[in-house]
């Protein structure tokens, strides 16, 4: 290994060192031009730089596509480039890293902080929406944020509208009452579990965007749990 490393840290001295001598010599020769070889090399030049920049800017805004399965919506495709690719993967991060994305079994866990950390989910998503901006030159094909947009309005938004309101009644009204007491715990854990599976699968959808592996390691899912 070390062998290695000592070859390639020779091999890239040797590399600078030729390509070091050979602008060395273009820089001299061509401070010996004039008249027309002189404008020739300086257009040479300048239409090098012109085609760095487009292929850097071509290489930003490319566009590549993937067909990711949602939730009623069968296949869908959608257009990738390196900067929306980085918008999935802290989509990603920021969903798959919440405890409302892990299994709220019958008597465990707290549907206030499930419900709590789903509204944190649905705000933080909406922030690195608006922080990245739609994605240019898709035109009609679908981006990563119809996607997080999905999420937001077609999971979370429904559930917590429903449910939300309803617990924070009920604790109010109940300020010293256990939340196992809750005559609707049983009925909002089930929806829960429903809307946590449709909600997985945009999860798992921003992971395939952002060109994760092992989607399913990642987010600890077990095996009776994978597709």
């Amino acid at each position: 290994m070390r062998q290695r490393w000592l070859f390639r840290r020779w091999f890239a001295l040797l590399a600078g060192l030729v390509i070091g001598a050979v602008v060395g010599l273009a820089v001299y020769w061509g401070s010996k031009l004039t008249g027309v070889a002189l404008y020739t090399l300086c257009g040479a030049v300048a239409g090098g730089v012109a085609a760095l920049v487009i292929f850097t800017y071509w290489r930003t805004v490319r566009l590549t596509e993937l067909t990711v399965s949602i939730p009623n919506l069968t296949d869908l495709t959608f257009a990738i480039t390196p900067t929306n690719e980085g918008v999935a993967w802290r989509l990603f991060v920021e969903s798959s890293t919440r405890i409302a994305t892990q299994s709220l079994d019958p008597g465990s866990g707290v549907l206030r902080e499930t419900l709590d950390s789903l509204y944190s989910l649905f705000q933080s998503v909406r922030e690195i929406l608006l922080e990245a901006g739609p994605t240019a030159g898709a035109g009609t094909t679908k981006t990563v944020e119809h996607l997080a947009m999905g999420m937001l309005n077609g999971q979370l938004r429904p559930f917590l509208s429903r449910w939300h309101p309803r617990l924070t009644e009920w604790e109010q009204a109940n300020p010293d009452t256990p939340e196992s007491q809750w005559p609707d715990n049983a009925t909002c854990r089930a929806e829960l579990e429903n809307m946590r599976a449709g909600l997985l699968r945009y999860v798992e959808g921003l992971g395939e965007l952002a060109g994760v592996g092992n989607i399913d390691v990642m987010l600890g899912r077990p095996d009776t749990e994978r597709v």
